[in-house]
């Protein structure tokens, strides 16, 4: 079985057009076709890969803008041209790699956070939790990245391997703030031997 262009359209193209619908209409339609990573041929004309989830999505988004007073097409495409279709495709990972770079600008400030805390000798909990909270909004941010990347584009996995690296400098970072409020059993916050006496109950 072959997947030669006429066997089977890999491609869909979408017409949307707002005019004429509600004043929020236009903005709904950006922000869904901007979460699903399509790249624009021309104004109101662009281009999505026909995966099973996106096919659902933008029939949802036809229907609702054909609802509310616009104009939308979903057609099925397959490219002739090979080259043209890498060059769409480069164009995708272009984009998502755009992205990826951003979490990647902004992913050293959460570590010279913790290591500046530490140096100052503040490792502690509530250090941790807001360490951990960032940490979660950059995972979070790379796993929507992730769902319109849908050619494998290079930089998702720098992002990924430098947010498991920040993770591990959290994990050090908690170990620090662990050893500082919670010392070793039996020992006193200066280190010193703690002697406890059980005292039997009457």
């Amino acid at each position: 079985m072959t997947n030669e262009p006429h066997d089977r359209p890999a491609w869909l193209l979408i017409s949307a057009s707002t005019a004429g619908g509600a004043g929020t209409l236009r903005v709904h339609v950006w922000r869904k076709l901007r979460s699903l990573g399509a790249v624009y041929l021309q104004q109101s004309v662009c281009l999505l890969p026909a995966r099973p989830e996106v096919v659902k999505e933008i029939r949802r988004l036809t229907d609702r803008i054909r609802h509310q007073g616009g104009t939308a097409r979903m057609l099925s495409m397959a490219f002739t041209d090979p080259a043209a279709e890498q060059a769409i495709i480069a164009e995708f990972n272009s984009a998502r790699d755009t992205e990826y770079a951003e979490v990647l600008e902004r992913l050293p400030e959460l570590r010279r956070e913790l290591a500046d805390e530490q140096a100052r000798g503040n490792a502690t909990y509530a250090e941790v939790e807001e360490s951990e909270a960032d940490l979660e909004r950059f995972r979070a941010w790379v796993t929507k990245i992730a769902a319109r990347d849908y050619f494998d584009a290079p930089g998702g996995h720098t992002a990924r391997d430098a947010i498991e690296d920040a993770a591990a400098e959290l994990a050090a970072f908690e170990e620090a703030a662990l050893h500082a409020e919670a010392p070793e059993r039996g020992q006193g916050p200066t280190g010193e031997v703690l002697r406890l006496r059980v005292v039997d109950q009457p």
